[in-house]
């Protein structure tokens, strides 16, 4: 996709975004589907992290990259173990996955750190998966309402608990329906 002078990349993305998550909860497409077509508009439009994040519409971008790169590796590495045939790709992709979903939780860090930790509440969600309970907690920004960073990662819990952002207890997720679908 070539750049258009006088378009806004973030205004194009996050309405592209917008209309795959109105499609998915009227059950159009399922989570798989979203997954797949996120990756496509994100490779289509070939625009990489950015570099320098200095303002949130830029680290949201990179969140929702690392985000939607992870969870395509993820269902590539687990199409690839269901067929056993490349144990050196599975592993290839599970690397990857890894990979994406740490860059994904630095990227919170800055998003947050970019607000001063200001209207910013994190907490444990409610979830299904039992791999998940008591693990994955919701980032939400409270001027942003829909803007809601997910996370497992231990070293930026001890981080949001420590700037005193982190609130006890175990909440329903404002996606729900999203995160307790499995893909």
């Amino acid at each position: 996709m070539r750049y258009v002078q006088g378009e806004n990349i973030f205004e194009k993305f996050f309405n592209q975004r917008q209309s795959l998550i109105q499609q998915f909860k009227k059950g159009d497409i399922t989570k798989k589907e979203y997954i797949e077509e996120s990756y496509g508009y994100i490779k289509q439009m070939n625009i990489k992290p950015f570099k320098r994040v200095d303002n949130f519409n830029k680290a949201v971008y990179n969140y929702q990259y690392y985000n939607m790169m992870a969870k395509y590796c993820y269902l590539k590495a687990k199409e690839i173990k269901r067929y056993e045939k490349h144990p050196e790709l599975h592993k290839e992709y599970e690397d990857k996955v890894n990979y994406y979903y740490h860059k994904k939780d630095q990227t919170t860090l800055q998003t947050i750190e970019l607000l001063d930790y200001y209207d910013v509440e994190a907490y444990y969600i409610k979830v299904t998966s039992s791999y998940l309970k008591e693990n994955l907690f919701e980032i939400i920004f409270k001027n942003h309402d829909q803007v809601i960073f997910h996370s497992r990662s231990q070293w930026l819990l001890n981080k949001l608990k420590e700037e005193g952002v982190f609130k006890e207890g175990i909440r329903r997720s404002l996606i729900e329906n999203y995160i307790n679908q499995k893909y």
